[in-house]
Formats: C-alpha cells, sequence, structure tokens
C-alpha cells in the first residue's frame, strides 16, 4: 500500500505530500471566504485548517490515495490542494468506497489553469494506481466555476444527490478501460 503521497511533477507545478511548513498557505486558503463560500460557506480556523492537513496526510497510509499539496514551481507556494478520498459520506447516492475526487485551490491562482493542470496529473496517477470504474465528485450547485473545471476534466454531471439534508451537484469521471475491455470496446465513429 502507498504510503505517502508520490511526488508528481507538471510544467509548473509539483503535487507532494503536506508538512507543518505548509500549515500558513494552507489555512490562509481556508479563511478566504470567497474560496469557502461554495464549500462550507464559513471560513476555516487555522486550527481546522490543521485538522484538514493532517487529515490529507493520513489518508495515504490507511486508503492507500489522498490528497496532494499543490506547490507552484516557480516561487515554492503552496496554492491549494486536489486528490482523492473517501470521507465515508452520509449522503445519497452513497460514494462510500469509491474514490471521490476533490480540489480547493488558492483565490490566487483562479483563472490560471492551475486547478486544472494539477488535476490532470492527480487523475493520471489515478488511473495508474488505483484502476477504479469511475470518480466521482460532489459540488455545491452553485459553484459555476468547479462544475466548469470538471467538465473539462472529463466529469459529467449526474442527477443531483443530498448531503446534509441539501441538494449537491454530482460529477463522475470514468475510469481507464481495462485493456481487454479497451480492445473489444467498438470504435468510435
Amino acid at each position: 500500500m502507498i504510503r505517502s503521497a508520490p511526488v508528481l511533477e507538471t510544467e509548473r507545478l509539483i503535487l507532494r505530500d503536506f508538512t507543518r511548513a505548509d500549515l500558513d498557505a494552507h489555512a490562509a486558503t481556508l479563511a478566504d471566504p470567497e474560496v469557502m463560500r461554495h464549500l462550507s460557506g464559513t471560513p476555516l480556523s487555522r486550527e481546522d485548517s490543521f485538522r484538514r492537513l493532517l487529515l490529507a496526510v493520513g489518508q495515504w497510509p490507511v486508503l492507500g490515495m489522498g490528497m496532494w499539496a499543490v506547490e507552484r514551481k516557480a516561487d515554492g507556494q503552496v496554492v491549494g490542494h486536489c486528490g482523492f478520498f473517501d470521507m465515508e459520506r452520509e449522503m445519497e447516492p452513497s460514494l462510500v468506497g469509491e474514490p471521490e475526487m476533490g480540489w480547493i485551490f488558492d483565490r490566487s491562482v483562479h483563472g490560471q489553469g492551475i486547478a486544472r493542470e494539477a488535476c490532470e496529473a492527480a487523475l493520471a496517477w489515478a488511473e495508474a494506481n488505483l484502476d477504479a470504474p469511475s470518480y466521482p465528485a460532489i459540488i455545491a450547485p452553485d459553484n459555476a466555476a468547479s462544475m466548469k473545471l470538471a467538465e473539462r476534466l472529463g466529469f459529467v454531471r449526474e442527477p443531483d444527490g443530498v448531503y446534509k439534508g441539501e441538494p449537491i451537484a454530482v460529477f463522475r469521471r470514468p475510469g481507464r478501460l481495462p485493456a481487454a475491455a479497451a480492445a473489444t470496446a467498438p470504435a468510435a465513429a
């Protein structure tokens, strides 16, 4: 089993495990009311941000997947996080047992393609290592920017679900076809 986040590199980014030194940047992102508007609606305290950081690190040895800290190569700044998890969410439809994808990025990098670049690297890793039939993601119904990113990443919107008594948009991205299934799949017209 994978015990910690593997390091992934893209043209502009390094995806890696969180360290305690990342707390200031992580806490600043999660304290931003605009960033949190579609998540909990409430900015997180430094204490709650530290818990989230530990959760990101702790998923790897327990689940064999987790969240990556996303570091910008140009200046070494952590600008967000993305990855896969199973939060045992009590929601309909159930996602328990599936590698749910999620992402949160600092407002300073919104609109720069940073989130897409990081998420594409994470998805490539997942397809090579998790071999799941699909990857779900849930998004607040009014979070148009995140929905647009999901669609660019190949996620397709499914019927809405219910999470914590509220409607939630459910997206799903097909996983990589096993080699045998890909060989027998009909050719695209």
